[in-house]
């Protein structure tokens, strides 16, 4: 589904990067010459962008020799071969910092979602991300979630009903911003409401929101609006969530966080 963001991304990736070539490697390197190289974990964590990595070096050349040694989503131990591949000399080295960009990158988002995700171990709690992504990147960063254990929130605005403070003002309340969306939009799409306190929270579930999110709120009001709730919707947990304090929420049987 998202196969031309990522085209559209690593062409403009190599637009920035190399242009109209790289006059180093072109003065240097014979046009014929092969080589092989592989990639080393250089700490520990869980590998992400495999997959579109190959794909900057198949923009470069189509017949290139591509051994990964694990799949996203692995774990790995500094100093473990993630791959190997045969190329041109000039390929590996045109696609080398494009595809390290990427993987880095990538990797990065995977181990920091893995290291949540052991945090919530033992609940049905599901780690979801935001649209706080870089301009461009989402559809990797999102992938990269995937791949480190968490779960995918929406896309963008066109996938799923989020009302926040601004709508709820400007429609006049939660009852009606909740009844002019599923006015004008299919069942079939979710309806999440972002609440700051209980009465947010009594008219949200009045209303029939679907999701309700809890925004940045102490324990013990976590608590009343979860008992209040009491599983007449799905409930999100988030802001001034951090590794550190993940913890408040783990026992509180909530949906996503």
């Amino acid at each position: 589904m998202y196969d031309s963001l990522i085209d559209r991304l690593i062409d403009l990736a190599i637009e920035e990067d190399i242009a109209t070539g790289d006059i180093t490697t072109n003065a240097i390197i014979p046009v014929h010459a092969k080589a092989v190289a592989e990639m080393k974990a250089k700490a520990d964590g869980v590998i992400s962008g495999l997959e579109i990595a190959k794909q900057v070096f198949e923009r470069f050349e189509k017949d290139i020799v591509w051994e990964p040694l694990v799949t996203d989503g692995t774990a790995v131990k500094k100093g473990d071969i993630i791959l190997r591949i045969e190329a041109s000399y000039r390929t590996l080295l045109c696609g080398e910092r494009l595809s390290l960009n990427i993987l880095q990158r990538m990797s990065g988002i995977a181990t920091a979602t893995s290291h949540y995700m052991k945090e919530l171990a033992g609940t049905h709690t599901q780690l979801l991300d935001t649209r706080k992504t870089a301009p461009g990147l989402r559809v990797l960063d999102k992938m990269a979630v995937h791949h480190g254990g968490g779960s995918n929130h929406r896309m963008g605005l066109y996938d799923m009903i989020m009302l926040k403070d601004n709508h709820i003002k400007i429609a006049g309340g939660i009852p009606n911003a909740v009844k002019a969306v599923k006015q004008n939009l299919p069942l079939s799409i979710k309806v999440e409401v972002e609440t700051t306190n209980l009465e947010e929270v009594q008219q949200a579930v009045e209303a029939g929101a679907d999701i309700i999110m809890l925004d940045n709120m102490s324990t013990e009001l976590l608590k009343q609006c979860i008992d209040y709730i009491d599983g007449r919707a799905e409930i999100e947990v988030s802001g001034n969530v951090t590794k550190e304090n993940i913890e408040r929420i783990k026992g509180l049987g909530v949906d996503y966080v």
